[in-house]
């Protein structure tokens, strides 16, 4: 697989000790995606009685994904994980085939007195990936890394169409959205070795070059919302 053994080279590793020697989150920022503040929802949810809610995005590589929502405020915990194959194959290995239909996700729980499902579609869209990329982000091709959406309800799907149509109307990217809108799919948690992935290698070579630019960004377009101790799996 890609990610554990293909990233070494020495270029790379010069970019990761540094940005551990400067305890930087701002190396690498021509590798990251172009980030851009896309603008709030014109439609969004409503407040409601509930504490919990659920959303599963996908977009690219999950250690990146979940590292940006892990430093969300509202967010209550964010998973790594596979959506849109089966349960027998939701495995890493497997996934990294291309042909079992999963994509790398990460499920997040948010509470939505504290941040609407349309606030956290800006923060996918603005942060987390490159959303006019389909089958691939940076360095990592294959349908595994589609930029899709699993919402867990109509209501979801009809927010996330609304958005994405918002996006596409006002040409903020360079090309059209190609982020797939994907109901009824099931969310697997990964294996263990995947969670936090980002926060507990953060000299990696990978996670510098691709993955830090974007905790920066968020800190950035998004300072109001933005926490600087992650909510971790393997704290709960």
């Amino acid at each position: 697989m890609r990610r554990f053994a293909n990233f070494a080279t020495p270029a790379l590793v010069g970019l990761a000790l540094l940005a551990t020697a400067i305890g930087g989150l701002s190396a690498s920022r021509s590798a990251a995606e172009s980030a851009r503040l896309t603008p709030a929802p014109l439609v969004d949810e409503a407040p409601g009685a509930a504490s919990t809610e659920v959303a599963v995005f996908a977009g690219g590589c999950f250690w990146g994904v979940q590292g940006v929502f892990q430093r969300v405020e509202g967010v209550t915990s964010a998973v790594s994980g596979y959506a849109g194959g089966a349960q027998s194959t939701a495995q890493y290995e497997a996934v990294g085939s291309g042909r079992t239909g999963h994509a790398e996700a990460v499920r997040i729980t948010y509470d939505p007195r504290k941040i609407s499902y349309g606030k956290l579609l800006q923060i996918y869209f603005s942060v987390a990936h490159d959303p006019t990329e389909l089958n691939r982000q940076g360095p990592d091709v294959g349908t595994q890394y589609r930029s899709a959406i699993f919402p867990a309800n109509p209501a979801q799907s009809r927010l996330a169409a609304s958005y994405i149509a918002q996006l596409d109307g006002a040409k903020l990217f360079h090309s059209a959205i190609a982020t797939r809108i994907e109901p009824d799919k099931i969310f697997y948690p990964a294996e263990a070795y995947h969670q936090d992935y980002l926060t507990l290698n953060p000299g990696s070579p990978y996670i510098a070059y691709y993955d830090l630019p974007k905790i920066e960004d968020l800190q950035r377009l998004f300072p109001q919302l933005y926490r600087e101790k992650p909510v971790l799996v393997s704290a709960r």
